[in-house]
């Protein structure tokens, strides 16, 4: 089995969501087994990150997801002081070394600058040494037929993105499922890094993209945003 963790930071809960979804799409597939770590304040002492027994899990796995939420820009404060305590030992070791990475982020905004954490993730990724995998799915709402449930629905491809009303309670239902979709695509991934498990890859052309989304919201019973 491919095993996978999910290492999130969420404040009230909407990231959280994401990586539950993320979490989701990873037990959901054949071959890889996940679990969910929560970064807390408890464990930040002067300053400084320190959970031995999260480190020890994620030591454990073949494939790690990062989260956070976006403030300002840029990452949270929290989930960078376990980023940061990561260097010691696993950067000066090498421990997480092609290990299979990836990233996903929240904000109120339908912007916020999410992409700048992404970024953020994807370069601590790199200099861990580990393999980064994006979406794969072509943009959603980004014509007259687009809806606010369809899948990639904010257009990203660095990591799954979500967004939260500030007044809301969760990210839309098409956040999530692209979350869910991008955790079972770096599960098949891990699995053919870990054990050489081909899987078929899913093509489709935009046309074929967008009648999908149209599906989804009768399906789902969606309003257009």
């Amino acid at each position: 089995m491919a095993k996978i963790a999910v290492v999130f930071q969420s404040e009230r809960g909407h990231t959280k969501r994401i990586a539950e979804a993320v979490l989701k799409g990873v037990i959901g597939t054949a071959g890889a087994e996940g679990v969910l770590l929560e970064i807390v304040w408890a464990d930040v002492h002067e300053g400084r990150y320190k959970n031995d027994v999260l480190f020890g899990e994620l030591g454990q796995c073949d494939g790690i997801v990062f989260g956070c939420a976006t403030y300002m820009g840029s990452g949270s404060a929290l989930f960078k002081t376990f980023l940061e305590a990561a260097f010691r030992p696993c950067w000066f070791e090498q421990q997480w070394k092609d290990k299979v990475a990836g990233g996903f982020t929240n904000s109120a905004s339908q912007n916020g600058d999410k992409l700048s954490t992404l970024m953020q993730l994807a370069v601590f990724a790199m200099q861990m040494g580990m393999i980064w995998v994006g979406v794969s799915d072509l943009p959603g709402n980004n014509w007259s037929g687009g809806a606010r449930s369809d899948l990639n629905r904010l257009g990203t491809w660095m990591g799954a993105m979500g967004q939260s009303d500030a007044d809301g309670l969760e990210p839309s239902v098409g956040d999530l499922d692209t979350a869910e979709r991008f955790g079972a695509r770096l599960a098949l991934i891990t699995r053919r890094m870990k054990d050489g498990v081909a899987h078929d890859t899913e093509r489709l052309s935009e046309a074929q993209f967008r009648q999908n989304n149209l599906e989804r919201r009768d399906r789902l019973g969606a309003e257009r945003r």
